[in-house]
């Protein structure tokens, strides 16, 4: 597991995530865990930000065409075999 040390959280906010974790019964740093799981648990992993980010830079001029080369024929897998 990794730890993260957070520096320069404003006071009021400290005091509403301890209010909060209270409320849920769980310790801020618990609390804290379980607001980043729910709060990133909501992206998805299949790269699609990525690819309108990508999209939205290369937009303003024009887009990118790229030469794709050929695909070559898959070579032979080696042989473990004497």
């Amino acid at each position: 597991m990794a730890t993260m040390t957070i520096r320069y959280l404003d006071e009021n906010l400290k005091a509403r995530l301890r209010l909060r974790a209270a409320r849920n019964g769980r310790s801020m740093e618990e609390e804290v865990r379980s607001i980043l799981f729910l709060a990133l648990e909501a992206e998805t992993l299949t790269g699609k930000m990525l690819v309108e980010d990508i999209r939205a830079l290369v937009k303003p001029i024009g887009g990118v065409d790229l030469d794709l080369p050929a695909r070559e024929p898959v070579r032979e897998p080696p042989g473990f075999s004497e």
